[in-house]
């Protein structure tokens, strides 16, 4: 996505909430944030592909600006020696959508999509569905940029041994295709699933 979508993006998100003057300090820092050295998935790559995801999908959205500030900050903190990741970005999204006179119920709920972003629970509300089914869009990407994912998230994980890290990405990839459904969205579901699951499949196979 281009800098100037990601900015369209982020005012008319800012909007939707009622605040008149996004933060535009804040959206560079996030922009810093996903440029960090340490990524190599987690990066504005993959905040620009969820974003055009939800330009396409945000009429589904009950509340299209929280899904499109949550997307911001789903990845807001990457250290990928921590497990607490998401609990930290939704920490701040709320932060910054309370310090900016947004309602409080409202940073509550991008808090609560932020969460969901951790994929150990089926999404509860349409709002969650949609967030979590663009999060997992690059699972149902075409075999190239599939590919390219997968040696990026072992990229990230460089620091753990082949021996340990390979089995550990299997069964991760394993959780993902023993799933009834990927995506919940039924228009994401009909582009995506049947890829996705063939993608998996592949990888899993790979890493046998």
């Amino acid at each position: 996505m281009a800098p100037e979508a990601l900015r369209d993006n982020w005012n008319a998100a800012w909007r939707a909430l009622g605040v008149a003057a996004a933060d535009e300090a804040l959206c560079i820092e996030l922009q810093c944030r996903y440029g960090e050295p340490q990524r190599h998935y987690h990066t504005l790559q993959h905040l620009g592909e969820c974003l055009a995801w939800f330009e396409r999908e945000k009429g589904l959205a009950e509340r299209p600006g929280e899904v499109a500030l949550a997307l911001w900050f789903h990845d807001a903190v990457y250290d990928v020696h921590a497990h607490d990741n998401e609990a930290r970005s939704a920490e701040w999204a709320r932060g910054a959508i309370l310090s900016a006179g947004a309602p409080a119920d409202a940073a509550d709920r991008v808090h609560a999509l932020v969460m969901a972003t951790r994929h150990d629970a089926v999404p509860k509300g349409r709002d969650a569905e949609l967030l979590v089914d663009i999060d997992l869009s690059i699972l149902g990407a075409d075999p190239a940029r599939f590919d390219e994912y997968e040696r990026q998230v072992h990229a990230e994980y460089a620091f753990v041994p082949a021996e340990v890290r390979r089995p550990r990405r299997r069964a991760i990839l394993q959780r993902f295709l023993a799933r009834e459904a990927i995506y919940a969205t039924p228009r994401m579901h009909a582009l995506l699933e049947a890829r996705a699951r063939a993608n998996l499949a592949r990888s899993i196979a790979a890493l046998a």
